[in-house]
């Protein structure tokens, strides 16, 4: 780890932290929370793959959609229109809207092989995302006069390294210059999670052998044919399932730096408490 104790980390004047685990446990809200009080550079990995590395496709899928309509499709034809993505670090819903979920296209799904040639696309731009944070800690700091920078990854990050590779190139890397903190949930924080993706299902990205897995079992226990499946009650019925499966994985990832659990992040209120909170994490890794 980079901070050799909680005093060292406490000392430090230029705090570098990536925060991983499951979406809705707190990671946004912590690195939201240190960018508002100044001191500290907020870099989204789900923004920056949104913006920097799949920004085209989800502009061209729009454009898709408007060259259906006579109306907009004279507009676009003459330049006349601009259509692009309007994606913020709280609204993610255009890189989520192009992911898509894969099913009956009536109902908004996507063929099988579309599905996974975008979730193929996201893999690379999430591997290349993070990668960058290394050059961000340095253009924060040259250019925006940052010494402390928060990295605010995707829930997906575990699918894409291989946590008990001592050599994963990915997470050597990254902790290389940032000291890893896994947002530990509980059962109660994962049922809620359920529930809430159960109200609003949203496409996400999986590992391509297991998503495979998954849409095959899915189809053999209820016998629908590939554009017969709804596509909501797919990914719900997908989304526990790949709960049960990231958990080993972020827990594998913690082993490269520290854990603090969703129960602690809920209490941290200010950059005085996110430092207690890290120095806590680090004393109970030392032992």
């Amino acid at each position: 780890m980079i901070y050799a104790s909680a005093a060292e980390w406490r000392a430090a004047s230029d705090k570098r932290v990536l925060l991983f685990g499951m979406s809705g446990l707190g990671k946004t809200y912590l690195a939201s929370m240190l960018r508002d009080t100044g001191g500290w550079f907020h870099y989204s990995v789900d923004y920056r793959i949104g913006t920097r590395y799949m920004g085209e496709y989800i502009a061209d899928n729009f454009k898709r959609e408007a060259m259906k309509n006579p109306f907009l499709r004279e507009l676009l034809m003459t330049d006349s229109v601009y259509i692009a993505s309007n994606i913020t670090f709280d609204n993610l819903a255009p890189l989520s809207t192009y992911l898509g979920k894969p099913g009956n296209p009536a109902l908004g799904g996507l063929d099988f092989a579309a599905y996974m040639e975008r979730q193929g696309q996201h893999r690379q731009a999430e591997i290349a995302a993070m990668l960058d944070t290394t050059r961000f800690i340095a253009r924060a700091r040259e250019i925006y006069g940052y010494d402390n920078f928060i990295c605010d990854t995707s829930g997906s990050i575990c699918e894409v390294v291989e946590p008990e590779n001592p050599a994963d190139p990915v997470l050597t890397e990254l902790s290389a210059h940032h000291l890893m903190v896994w947002i530990k949930g509980s059962e109660a924080h994962t049922a809620e999670l359920v529930r809430r993706f159960d109200r609003a299902p949203k496409p996400m990205y999986y590992q391509p052998d297991f998503l495979e897995r998954m849409w095959g079992e899915y189809r053999a226990e209820t016998g629908l044919a590939a554009d017969e499946v709804n596509p909501d009650t797919f990914v719900r019925w997908t989304y526990a399932k790949a709960l049960a499966h990231r958990q080993p994985r972020y827990a594998a990832m913690a082993e490269w730096g520290v854990t603090v659990t969703a129960e602690e992040v809920a209490q941290v209120r200010d950059a005085a408490g996110f430092t207690d909170l890290i120095a806590t994490a680090i004393d109970r890794k030392r032992g």
